[in-house]
């Protein structure tokens, strides 16, 4: 076979069968192949490389399965450097396939050149380029493997064009089970059990490698027999959600739940990397308490912040050994103090359009952008189960909303799909309403239309004196118009009825819609807590 035809018959062998790209030059052989193989492999095509990328991303987040993306050599490459980046710092599978130029010509700045290898180093789990031809199936097989084992992660295979011309041979093989390595042992497990039974206020915090592990049955066992407080990180919401969860932490945490990490003697970390958002004072998290970390990378034990005890291993893996060690316990006291902190205010628009939509479709899986927008749905919307809420977490990424939303309603047309956005990040994104058009992909979109870069001027107002250097976005778009160009129905919001009766008549609808929501560009997200605070000094509250 050519080492185009390989490649393909490599993606089958590990199950794709959906992936999004957009051709050019050095990739043509693969798209020929894809040309070939439309029956058996169905590409997206998105207006950019980027799109793409978060396509893949929110196929991956929505399934579990590993997300696959096309891109051509030089900018194509590029392009897909971003998404990468927002895939690798929330630890979601994805495999990255470039083109490059022949291999006489690397190193030579040949047109459309360009070393994605040496580009993306820093924001892969792996990467390679194929030089041998028989070595690309293989290649292929290793990188799904990588991608998908321990703490997941997006891996790059750069492939020059002369390669994928060439003829080799193909051997089809069975894909091979992703390995855990599981580095604890029974003595760590008991050793885990003694300082659990020693405290006398623990409280569960969940990070995003619960849902990655499937572990949300052990979290509730675990939470019922320690009749502990349950809170979360953004990107551990869903994992979890009884009487005793408090919801998120950090800078835009609910009071209840910073306080009770506070007022805790214990903190069970379970997948979480206690990022600067979640902890940043870290000195704050030390004093009076313990910290027993459990975590399948060992690269961030004691990273960020030191703990007292640690478990390195998968966490249903961890916590299926551990529960058996652990007595039923009560905790009452502690429980009732952090019940007393559950606020409760006037209601604003944004928070009214978020229980809007959960009392009209529960079920929904809410994608975000990145700003308040993204805060309003953490702290507003009562995520049930892991996978319903895709967000760039860590690397914060605006214009992650629609590519991701495409690619999460493709992966599962039945399930109704709401993207959240703002009008900052749309402006960076609504390229890709060309996807939507051309697929014709049923999503909701959101707008929250404040007419600012809210979260960016919610901190001019706080820190900057009110000085609102190119914060205002001076809005001219003209949503309707922009909705009609590309095909959507369109609503406008100023008041929660208007948003409810466009919210039905939404999820009724066979096609996309495009939601106007009419935002005071002085709703700010609260509470707040300040980069360098500790988790109970609101600056905002």
């Amino acid at each position: 076979m050519k080492g185009a035809k390989i490649l393909i018959e490599a993606l089958l062998e590990q199950g794709v069968d959906t992936c999004f790209g957009y051709p050019g030059g050095k990739i043509l052989d693969v798209y020929d192949q894809l040309y070939m193989y439309k029956d058996k492999i169905r590409h997206i095509l998105t207006a950019h490389e980027q799109g793409a990328a978060h396509a893949a991303d929110g196929y991956a987040r929505l399934t579990g399965k590993v997300g696959v993306c096309f891109a051509t050599s030089g900018p194509g490459a590029t392009n897909l450097v971003t998404g990468i980046a927002t895939a690798y710092m929330d630890s979601v599978p994805m495999v990255a396939i470039t083109a490059n130029v022949p291999r006489n010509l690397i190193g030579t700045d040949a047109f459309q050149e360009v070393d994605i290898v040496g580009i993306t180093l820093p924001i892969t789990k792996h990467n390679v380029i194929v030089r041998d031809i028989d070595r690309l199936a293989d290649t292929v097989r290793e990188a799904f493997r990588i991608a998908k084992e321990g703490r997941p992660g997006p891996v790059l295979i750069d492939i020059p064009s002369d390669v994928l011309k060439m003829d080799g041979e193909f051997k089809a093989k069975t894909p091979e089970k992703p390995r855990c390595r599981n580095l604890f042992s029974d003595e760590n497990i008991e050793k885990a059990a003694k300082i659990i039974g020693a405290s006398k206020r623990p409280v569960i915090l969940l990070g995003g490698g619960c849902g990655i592990s499937g572990c949300e049955k052990e979290i509730e066992e675990l939470s019922s027999a320690l009749n502990a407080p349950v809170v979360s990180t953004l990107m551990g919401l869903g994992s979890y959600n009884k009487e005793n969860f408090f919801g998120l932490i950090g800078m835009h945490g609910k009071r209840a739940a910073n306080f009770s990490l506070v007022k805790s003697d214990l903190i069970i970390a379970v997948g979480t990397r206690f990022n600067d958002r979640v902890a940043s004072n870290s000195g704050s998290y030390g004093k009076n308490k313990k910290i027993l970390h459990i975590d399948v990378d060992k690269a961030e034990i004691n990273k960020n912040l030191i703990s007292h005890y640690n478990i390195v291993g998968d966490a249903k893996a961890v916590l299926k050994e551990l529960l058996p060690k652990l007595k039923q316990r009560e905790n009452t006291e502690f429980m009732e103090e952090v019940r007393l902190k559950v606020q409760t205010r006037e209601k604003i628009f944004p928070q009214e359009i978020m229980e809007a939509i959960e009392e009209l479709n529960p079920d929904t899986t809410m994608v975000t952008d990145v700003g308040q927008h993204q805060m309003w749905a953490a702290q507003y919307f009562n995520f049930k189960r892991y996978r319903q809420l895709l967000t760039s977490g860590g690397l914060g990424t605006m214009g992650y909303g629609l590519g991701a939303a495409i690619g999460a309603k493709l992966a599962d047309e039945k399930r109704s799909v709401t993207l959240i956005t703002g009008d900052g990040c749309f402006g960076m994104n609504c390229n890709e309403l060309v996807t939507v058009s051309r697929y014709k992909v049923p999503i909701v979109i959101c707008l929250m239309n404040n007419g600012v870069l809210g979260m960016v001027r919610q901190w001019q107002t706080l820190f900057y004196d009110r000085h609102y250097s190119h914060t205002d976005l001076g809005e001219t778009t003209d949503y309707e118009a922009l909705a009609k160009a590309y095909g959507l129905q369109y609503a406008k919001a100023e008041n929660e009825k208007q948003f409810k009766d466009a919210y039905a008549n939404a999820i009724k609808s066979s096609g996309p819609v495009l939601i106007n929501c009419i935002i005071g560009k002085d709703e700010n997200v609260a509470p707040m807590v300040s980069g360098s605070g500790t988790a109970d000094k609101y600056i905002l509250d």
